[in-house]
């Protein structure tokens, strides 16, 4: 059966279909929208009329998209991001050479890779104009299909579902155990799980994925946690605390990179099993890869080279 989408369809409509799956609430949406909430509920009348199915259903904490409602929201997010891009486009028009690119990042790359890559960038390519949206994978995964992001620079996890996202590897991200430069096991040239459980710990729970990470490497090890040990969702606070204590942290090497860079922390010299954590970009082949995306990820896979 034929809707004629491309007749009726509005873009107001996208934007009300992504604001309630965003906000799961009449009324937060229609706050968003600056509409009335009967003036809402009367928008997604007409289009299920349209569509010819519901589009979203009530539950205990308000509102969800059906599975129909699901592959509108889609591709809602999808042209509203081109229509974003399609303003840059036109902001940019005239500034020779102007590009930009959106770069989803996960919280190590964040503080990684991505700043000595984004200052090469600007170095290499003046009119080259980046964003950044640090986020987790699922939610940034979704971003990078609806064409929200151009591409996702992170630790590449195994996809839960298949998908059609393009995984590159360029460098790894392995878990260390760290201390200041000054702290006595340092002094012991290859330090056993029995010295470093004498210290307690600052341990991150940025995210459920590194935090499974670290117990895996810990593990790995035979270290616990001390009871006095500590878990932050903060690096700048784990980074005080191990520079203003003797505490040691277990976390991605590279979230200390410019710490361990100026001789501030040290790596602990441990006989221990290196964990496989790949690390890249990953992109949407079905939407393109901008010629600004390009760019950036030509400069990470160099950033990455010199690096490994």
């Amino acid at each position: 059966m034929r809707r004629r989408l491309d007749q009726l369809l509005k873009f107001r409509q996208l934007r009300m279909v992504e604001a309630l799956a965003r906000h799961q609430s009449l009324t937060r949406a229609a706050g968003t929208l600056g509409l009335t909430q009967p003036a809402l509920t009367k928008m997604v009348r007409e289009l299920e009329d349209l569509v010819g199915e519901p589009l979203f259903e009530r539950h205990a904490r308000g509102m969800r998209p059906t599975p129909a409602g699901r592959v509108v929201l889609r591709y809602a997010r999808g042209a509203l991001a081109d229509l974003g891009r399609l303003e840059d486009e036109l902001d940019l028009k005239g500034q020779l050479g102007q590009m930009s690119v959106v770069v989803g990042v996960l919280p190590v790359a964040a503080v990684g890779i991505l700043p000595g890559a984004v200052i090469r960038a600007r170095a290499e390519h003046p009119n080259l104009q980046i964003r950044l949206v640090e986020g987790p994978t699922e939610a940034l995964l979704v971003q990078l299909e609806a064409g929200e992001v151009d591409l996702v620079v992170g630790r590449l996890y195994p996809a839960v579902i298949p998908d059609s996202l393009v995984r590159e590897v360029l460098y790894a991200e392995p878990i260390s155990v760290m201390a200041r430069s000054s702290h006595p096991l340092l002094r012991i040239k290859r330090p056993s799980a029995k010295d470093l459980a004498a210290f307690d710990m600052v341990l991150p729970s940025f995210s459920q994925r590194i935090s499974v990470d670290v117990e895996q490497f810990m593990a790995a090890i035979g270290l616990a946690a001390s009871a006095g040990s500590i878990r932050s969702t903060s690096r700048g606070f784990i980074r005080e605390m191990l520079l203003a204590t003797e505490m040691i942290t277990v976390l991605p090497r590279m979230m200390m990179d410019g710490d361990l860079a100026r001789g501030q922390v040290r790596v602990l010299p441990l006989s221990a099993p290196a964990l496989a954590r790949p690390a890249g970009v990953i992109t949407n082949p079905q939407r393109g890869v901008s010629a600004g995306a390009r760019l950036l990820i030509q400069v990470l896979r160099d950033t990455a080279g010199e690096l490994s």
